[in-house]
């Protein structure tokens, strides 16, 4: 997990952590402006980005973890390198256990403006309405953003807090639809799949995909990342995989198989006899050298390492499901 830190002289660097040694960090949940007012991880890599509109969020996000005695903090804008499909894919797939994990999560709404922070009798009903009328409730993300953590913080445009999912859970019910017992901590799992698939409805992404996949988490599934695959095919692979969760790896081996019948005698059965597969072999997405085997990577969380002699007679060798 690659996590943002604040320095001394006010910039920000990047640190990479593997799962067992992240320490303690805030996350921030947040409405994308357009792509070029967001900072990026190119951006943080080479300094540049202070004068895009989202780089106040790094900079409020920043110091609010400061205040709360964190070092480290996470954005999704600049923490991953989106140029990087396979990053891209394992950063969606364990989006919801990074919110869940994040010792606090701060929800920055920029179309709700107050000029000081919210007592605890100052929830007024205008505020309530501006409130609820914020886009970041329409978002496809906002579920797994909202549910996951134990804490979020909810802050204005000029960075004054607002309330706490705590404080506000009633009203946030009533905005999301969310049913109080899931803001209390109550495991998804207590709830029925078409409870879950229903507070998608409506809701909005940039890419028509994201709709399903920011159901991931709800459902504590994994599933491969096809952007341009549109919003149909998108669900029907999710409710495909809440259903029966080999189904969609079936039917990616069936898609992407070459026949054994293509090799040479010699090659069938030195890949017959490794893959104990007697028909069919699938592609996977990844491949890469480790010594002296060929490492694949079939996308799905598996990993397989086959001989580097047998790399002339087929190209990427995967599994097969029958």
């Amino acid at each position: 997990m690659r996590l943002l830190r604040l320095e001394e002289d006010g910039n920000f660097s990047l640190v990479e952590y593997v799962e067992k040694d992240i320490p303690q960090y805030a996350i921030l949940s947040h409405t994308w402006g357009a792509d070029h007012e967001e900072p990026t991880y190119k951006d943080l890599l080479k300094g540049t980005g202070r004068n895009k509109a989202g780089y106040r969020k790094l900079t409020l996000c920043g110091a609010q973890a400061a205040k709360d005695d964190l070092g480290f903090f996470w954005v999704d804008t600049c923490c991953i390198n989106k140029s990087s499909s396979r990053e891209l894919d394992e950063a969606i797939n364990s989006m919801f256990r990074w919110y869940q994990k994040a010792a606090r999560c701060y929800a920055y709404l920029a179309d709700v403006s107050v000029d000081r922070s919210a007592g605890e009798n100052d929830f007024t009903p205008e505020l309530k309405a501006a409130f609820a009328r914020s886009r970041w409730f329409t978002r496809g993300w906002t579920l797994q953003e909202l549910i996951a953590p134990r804490s979020v913080d909810f802050f204005s445009k000029e960075g004054h807090w607002l309330g706490s999912k705590h404080s506000l859970q009633q009203i946030l019910a009533e905005i999301t639809g969310i049913a109080l017992a899931a803001l209390q901590g109550t495991p998804l799992s207590h709830f029925s799949t078409e409870e879950r698939i229903s507070l998608a409805a409506n809701r909005q992404a940039k890419r028509e995909e994201d709709a399903a996949y920011s159901l991931l988490g709800i459902f504590n599934i994994h599933m491969p990342l096809l952007y341009g695959e549109g919003r149909k095919e998108a669900f029907d692979r999710l409710r495909e995989k809440i259903d029966d969760p080999l189904a969609s790896l079936r039917r990616y081996v069936y898609q992407q198989t070459q026949r054994l019948d293509t090799l040479d005698i010699t090659a069938q059965w030195i890949v017959r006899q490794m893959t104990n597969k007697p028909k069919q072999l699938g592609y996977p997405w990844e491949t890469g050298m480790l010594e002296d085997h060929l490492k694949i990577d079939d996308g799905l969380g598996a990993e397989y390492f086959l001989p580097v002699s047998l790399c002339e007679t087929l190209e990427v060798v995967g599994p097969s499901i029958h």
